[in-house]
């Protein structure tokens, strides 16, 4: 069986980096690298990492030789890859957009996404959706983007029209188990995603599945006995509205299919990939049991659910509506311990943003209100400053947005900072803190985001995609240079 995996090639080209040398060194006495972290120079030419030599101190800036950026004791790392984006271009450029989302992306020290194939129009479920897609996006793209494919209920039992959309470029399939709320992205059924495994397993390419069936039916206007339906504006009445039976129930069955992804069965090759994990009790014990018995499955938790808790959302503070819910604060805790002790493999972003008017934010009504929350460019400083004070290290931060996203989605070059990858690199501050608020400068195109408001730590300095500099310090380069990312046998 052939694995795919995803590289980009291309040349370097003028104004496509604030930085004029195509080769020079990084330092600090902070490098996370695959030997641990410490005192090391990165040597970068072109595109590529061509070496990493640990050293006490930076070398020196010599005529002739490369230039060196001493950072001091700021971090360096490999940049963040967010593989759970949605950047909604062509058809829904008002909700976001490539350049925008990009920019958003690299100030936030992400130096590769992965497009979810819904909230754009139409939504990426033919080879013809995809490559229109791969051509919107050029010359608009600051940071490398992949793109996922959609699953629905139509072609999921055709092999011809999934075949054709994984070779268009897709890095994989997505589907959701529950209503979307975008009518031309149907929920598919266990069988459905069954039905598509053998056609992954071909490839060697996951499926990423959003885990909520409404089962059983919840009618918000009944959720909570004794209260009016016209209090609208509580977080709870939205949380009862989505309870977590409907996650736990979506795991039981997609665990149930992943089981042909063990060595032997009909999709030996395939992989079960469940998004956004809100629950961390019986849904995750279920995925726990999954991995035990040795079927191909992954999970990540989002940003968003490490950093907030229920009872602290404020009445209409519509900003804080994603679904899966926020739960409780010792949800959360179990979240980060799950994630300390292995259990959960990565963290993303989901950044799902829409106008400002669908959030509903002056009647802040939680069941009328557009669900997503937009905070990719706050995910590195979200996740570090939690984390931090429950004792996660910065190499276990690396390989939970940079490491295991780049297996999941197959990026052989990207991931780690190591003789031969790209050189995509993050360098940040963990001291530096901040408060995000009305002077902050946010790019995502509309500045409704649940971190709005609240102090963090890590701030970042500068980041390089591929050996250019794309961001220093409320600075992009001049001309947008990052590439799609397609799939290569």
């Amino acid at each position: 069986m052939a694995v795919a995996m995803a590289v980009v090639v291309v040349t370097l080209d003028e104004g496509c980096s604030l930085l004029p040398d195509t080769h020079f060194v990084l330092y600090s006495k902070r490098v996370v690298t695959t030997q641990g972290i410490g005192p090391y120079s990165v040597e970068v030419e072109g595109e590529r990492i061509v070496s990493v030599t640990k050293r006490s101190e930076a070398p020196k800036s010599l005529p002739g030789k490369p230039r060196v950026l001493d950072y001091g004791n700021a971090v360096i790392m490999p940049g963040l890859i967010d593989t759970h984006v949605h950047l909604n271009e062509p058809g829904r450029v008002e909700w976001e957009g490539f350049l925008t989302g990009t920019m958003a992306a690299a100030a936030g020290g992400i130096t590769a996404v992965v497009d979810m194939p819904l909230n754009s129009r139409p939504t990426i479920t033919t080879k013809e959706h995809l490559e229109n897609k791969i051509k919107a996006s050029k010359g608009k793209i600051f940071i490398d983007v992949g793109f996922w494919g959609g699953l629905v209920p139509e072609y999921a039992h055709n092999a011809t029209v999934l075949e054709d959309l994984l070779d268009a470029g897709a890095l994989g399939l997505k589907s959701f188990m529950c209503p979307s709320g975008i009518n031309d992205f149907p929920a598919t059924t266990a069988k459905d995603i069954q039905a598509s495994l053998p056609v992954l397993a071909k490839y060697g390419r996951p499926i990423l599945v959003h885990q909520e069936v409404v089962d059983p039916p919840a009618d918000p206007a009944h959720l909570m006995q004794g209260e009016p339906v016209s209090n609208a504006r509580s977080y709870q009445r939205y949380l009862n509205s989505r309870p977590i039976s409907w996650e736990t129930e979506a795991v039981r069955q997609l665990m149930e299919v992943a089981k042909d992804t063990r060595s032997g069965g009909v999709a030996d090759g395939a992989h079960v990939h469940v998004v956004h994990l809100s629950d961390a009790t019986n849904t995750l014990s279920i995925i726990k049991e999954a991995k035990a018995e040795g079927s191909s499955v992954t999970v990540e938790t989002c940003a968003h659910y490490l950093a907030f808790a229920a009872e602290d959302i404020p009445e209409g503070a519509t900003q804080y509506k994603c679904a899966p819910p926020i739960r409780d604060s010792r949800n959360r805790e179990l979240l980060w311990k799950a994630l300390l002790d292995g259990e959960i493999d990565m963290i993303t972003s989901d950044h799902s943003p829409s106008t400002i008017d669908l959030k509903l934010l002056e009647e802040g009504d939680f069941l009328k209100a557009w669900g997503g929350i937009s905070g990719i460019q706050f995910s590195l400083p979200a996740t570090w400053t939690h984390g931090s004070a429950r004792g996660m290290s910065i190499e276990q931060m690396s390989n939970w947005w940079s490491a295991a996203p780049a297996k999941l989605a197959n990026l052989p070059r990207k991931g780690t900072l190591e003789f031969g990858k790209d050189a995509d690199i993050v360098v940040w501050d963990p001291e530096a803190s901040f408060v995000i608020d009305g002077h902050y400068p946010i790019y995502f195109k509309n500045k409704v985001t649940a971190y709005m408001g609240h102090k963090y730590s890590g701030k970042v300095i500068t980041t390089f995609v591929r050996g250019r500099q794309v961001f220093e310090e409320g600075l992009h380069s001049p001309k947008a240079c990052g590439s799609p990312i397609h799939p290569v046998v």
